[in-house]
């Protein structure tokens, strides 16, 4: 466990060390960013932007909240490598607004956990979600076309940010419709297992992680599944899971399935071929 969370911290919370000598930007064209001055965070931080390729302000759009914003679009910003979510959607045609949220760097641990772990600390994921409902969401409702339905409204991560997308998705299921939990880190606290017992909604939940990432990490998500089925009531078939074999805990097995994982959350965004 001590060498995946050294993972975790090198991958992401040390990302802020990284230098991308000579990289330039490879971010879409229609992704942009913007800075927003937070009180609940007591300091500033960038959002990024993805809008659809036929972007018009004559309708709402579904849109869904990311974290490890750094990683999502863009090379130079990434630590290793990026999702490429504007190069997926722009071939998929999606009429999807995608929201990348940067992490606090050093203080990636404790904004996406969502308990305090007795030898790791963290906790505040709660503060960082408030930030995002109460600050983040009406900046982006002001400046863009976007649905207010809990139903085309989603979250989601990996790893860390797996883990609080699947925390924000029952303890704000009237905000959240949908979730992307990509390689969670369910086993930070035990008290992960309670979660699906909050929230009076249902989220459509989409899981998927490598089988060589942990030694545990199937088995936590299967046995959250089971808990879903019976304690929520989930059907087998509202419970995708998908394991990638030989997957490894990186960015490049986020990239590769980001684009299923679009289509079973967010269908109805994609422009079928005439």
């Amino acid at each position: 466990m001590l060498k995946y969370l050294i993972l975790l911290l090198v991958s992401f919370g040390a990302a802020f060390l990284y230098k991308s000598w000579g990289q330039g930007s490879t971010a879409a064209k229609n992704v942009q960013t913007f800075s927003i001055k937070s009180a609940v965070l007591n300091e500033s931080r960038t959002v990024w932007v993805y809008l659809p390729l036929n972007y018009s302000k004559s309708k709402k759009y579904p849109v869904l909240y990311l974290f490890d914003g750094q990683n999502l679009f863009d090379a130079k910003t990434a630590y290793s490598g990026e999702w490429e979510v504007d190069e997926t959607l722009n071939a998929l045609k999606a009429e999807l607004i995608v929201i990348g949220l940067n992490h606090g760097n050093e203080k990636r641990l404790e904004e996406l956990t969502p308990f305090v772990h007795e030898k790791y600390g963290g906790g505040k994921a709660a503060v960082f979600i408030e930030f995002l409902t109460q600050e983040v969401m009406p900046e982006i409702k002001k400046r863009f076309s976007v649905s207010t339905d809990r139903k085309n409204i989603g979250i989601g991560g990996s790893s860390l940010g797996g883990l609080t997308a699947f925390f924000a998705a029952f303890e704000h299921s009237k905000i959240f419709g949908r979730a992307l939990v990509f390689s969670p880190s369910f086993w930070y606290d035990s008290k992960v297992y309670d979660l699906p017992l909050n929230g009076e909604q249902k989220p459509k939940l989409y899981f998927m992680c490598g089988d060589s990432e942990s030694e545990t990490m199937v088995a936590e998500i299967t046995n959250m599944i089971d808990i879903l089925k019976n304690k929520r009531n989930y059907t087998e078939t509202e419970l995708p899971f998908k394991i990638i074999p030989k997957g490894n805990h990186n960015e490049q097995l986020w990239r590769s399935q980001f684009s299923e994982a679009i289509q079973y959350l967010f269908p109805e965004t994609i422009k079928k071929n005439d």
